[in-house]
């Protein structure tokens, strides 16, 4: 058995590639419209050949966000530098919910409300000022 993809709805498929694609860094692999269907499928990795991919779904006809249900916990993200990562995501305007005080991990959120967890790649980075003392905010 392989791993191949997590599903996410989208209500705002471009706000949804704008965080992950534009701010998050993640590439867009293919893209499939049904319009039967009414439907856009649009998978989303980092890159690697054997990475798992994430397909947001976009229903061409919800008019509602979708409500963020019980059933769903996070994508988590293998990122190099937990503190960088962090810094160029807060400068494009992604809010920190859960700075990574620990140098290891972190949560952010997408438009949708998604919630992303960022881990630090190898062992946790010495603790470092702002994040070591920046409490975290909301829920995710």
């Amino acid at each position: 058995m392989r791993y191949l993809h997590t599903m996410l709805r989208v209500h705002d498929l471009d706000a949804a590639l704008d965080f992950f694609v534009g701010k998050l860094g993640l590439r867009e692999t293919r893209r499939q419209e049904n319009a039967a269907g009414r439907f856009t499928l649009v998978f989303i990795g980092a890159g690697g050949p054997d990475d798992p991919e994430v397909e947001l779904t976009y229903n061409w006809d919800q008019a509602e966000p979708y409500p963020v249900g019980r059933f769903f916990g996070h994508l988590a993200y293998e990122v190099d530098d937990i503190y960088a990562t962090c810094e160029r995501l807060r400068d494009a305007g992604v809010a920190i919910l859960r700075p990574p005080r620990d140098g290891r991990m972190a949560f952010i959120k997408s438009p949708d409300g998604h919630s992303v967890e960022l881990l630090q790649r190898g062992a946790a980075l010495p603790k470092q000022e702002p994040w070591a003392s920046q409490p975290s905010q909301g829920e995710w």
